[in-house]
């Protein structure tokens, strides 16, 4: 597939112009012309680039990417991972918030749906745009239990529980990476459990006064979701190879 229309697909699938970003989201480095096989990973890093280009991919897609509004010279770290781009001709393609709020593949969506939640809607609230997802366990179940619900569909311990609300779960607001500020819009919308990324200190006595359980699962964690729905559409919809890189921060 040529690498322009698959950046044009993308753009428009993920409406990367409709969302305000710190982000430079959409192609950051342009790559080889045509496209075989994708690789997707959470953050741009040097060990990422590698590991792409020892994978036979020929564009990378990330969520978190180089380039962040403000100009960054090209020097020093930054330099290498340009150059191991450059030198690999892999293109790197990144989608953050875009990637966060889509209704199908993104990160909250995807969550909601390997949590099996049901009467899932739009939650929460981000400049303008829905932040993350809202729904129901079929069962409720103890706080304990959701955690190592959440541990199993993302393969990897979730970092920390606020018990601050009631023992038993059912209703769970979703926002993945590092949304624990929105835990006073998850206490407005009458969840029983806040699911989100990066263990927040700034959230901590407010979630405790308002009564919120919470479960952090990981900055890291919860935005490897998008990733791999987002994977397994283009491999459906153009026949694509794809592969994902897990360099897990633990974080």
């Amino acid at each position: 597939m040529k690498r322009d229309e698959l950046v044009c697909y993308l753009d428009e699938y993920l409406r990367v112009r409709a969302i305000e970003d710190s982000s430079n989201n959409g192609l950051q480095v342009g790559g080889a012309d045509q496209v075989t096989r994708l690789a997707f990973a959470v953050d741009a890093s040097l060990a990422t680039f590698e590991a792409a280009r020892a994978s036979g991919a020929q564009m990378l897609v990330v969520h978190h990417g180089l380039f962040w509004s403000q100009p960054i010279m090209v020097t020093g770290t930054h330099l290498r991972r340009i150059q191991t781009l450059l030198d690999a001709g892999l293109s790197l393609y990144a989608s953050h918030l875009p990637l966060d709020f889509h209704a199908e593949v993104g990160n909250n969506a995807t969550l909601a749906r390997w949590l099996k939640l049901e009467g899932v809607e739009p939650f929460g609230d981000y400049k303008g745009h829905p932040a993350g997802f809202a729904g129901r366990l079929s069962q409720p179940c103890s706080l304990e239990q959701f955690a190592a619900q959440v541990e199993q569909a993302l393969g990897e311990p979730v970092l920390r529980i606020w018990p601050f609300g009631s023992e038993t779960v059912q209703r769970v607001g979703i926002v993945s990476g590092g949304a624990g500020p929105l835990v006073g819009q998850a206490a407005e919308a009458g969840v029983d459990v806040y699911l989100t990324g990066e263990v927040s200190h700034i959230a901590y006595h407010e979630a405790r006064e308002l009564g919120v359980n919470v479960v952090y699962g990981g900055h890291y964690g919860t935005e490897t979701a998008g990733l791999k729905s987002l994977a397994e559409h283009l491999s459906d919809r153009f026949g694509l190879e794809t592969i994902f890189l897990d360099l897990s921060t633990g974080a």
